[in-house]
């Protein structure tokens, strides 16, 4: 059967299957700000974070280095959970994983919902930053990842998401890995899906 449609930013379809196009190596352009996303001790240390955790706070450490190197906007999304949740505020799992460094260009940014545009500071922040290009990465994929992935485009801004910049939880039966792999799959062809974040380059904010 010939292919029914191909489309160079997403993938094709053969024979009832999607096949995406391969990720790409390198960033097409530099970002001003970069976007942890709930990095949190309950899902990066302990018995119960995220798979391969690990690796995981080695790559968001990897971004964050660079980010803060090249002069790039830092913001820590920290959720604030529901009573009983492991992130409720105040409990051991709610603290930031990665320590803050006190700068004009490195912020923490509170939220109660999945998008972290939804009801805060996030967007007026960058936007006096003149921050046009994010990277967003953390945890966890199919949820706050995504939300707050759409959120930044819905907000005009271009985005930079890492494949092996987060990670999530697997669902029943369905292994983490695929999880995440869908969770990109359901942005669409808008976010520049990179390979690895070792293909993340980030430039100087202006404001």
């Amino acid at each position: 059967m010939p292919d029914t449609g191909h489309d160079s930013a997403g993938g094709f379809v053969r024979d009832g299957v999607w096949f995406s196009v391969p990720r790409r190596e390198t960033v097409t352009a530099p970002a001003q700000a970069l976007v942890l996303v709930d990095a949190q001790a309950a899902f990066l240390s302990g018995a119960d974070a995220v798979p391969d955790a690990e690796q995981l706070v080695g790559r968001l450490a990897t971004l964050l280095e660079r980010a803060r190197d090249a002069g790039a906007v830092v913001v820590h999304l920290r959720n604030d959970g529901e009573p009983g949740a492991v992130d409720e505020p105040g409990a051991p799992g709610w603290p930031l994983f990665f320590p803050v460094v006190t700068s004009h260009h490195e912020h923490v940014v509170r939220k109660t919902d999945d998008d972290g545009f939804d009801g805060t500071e996030l967007g007026p922040l960058l936007e006096r930053h003149g921050v046009r290009r994010v990277v967003i990465a953390g945890v966890l994929s199919e949820m706050c990842v995504s939300a707050t992935a759409l959120g930044a485009l819905d907000a005009g801004l271009e985005v930079v998401l890492p494949h092996d910049g987060h990670a999530t939880y697997g669902l029943d039966d369905i292994p983490a890995s695929v999880v995440s792999r869908v969770a990109e799959h359901a942005l669409g062809s808008d976010p520049e899906l990179v390979r690895s974040v070792d293909g993340v380059r980030f430039t100087k904010a202006t404001g």
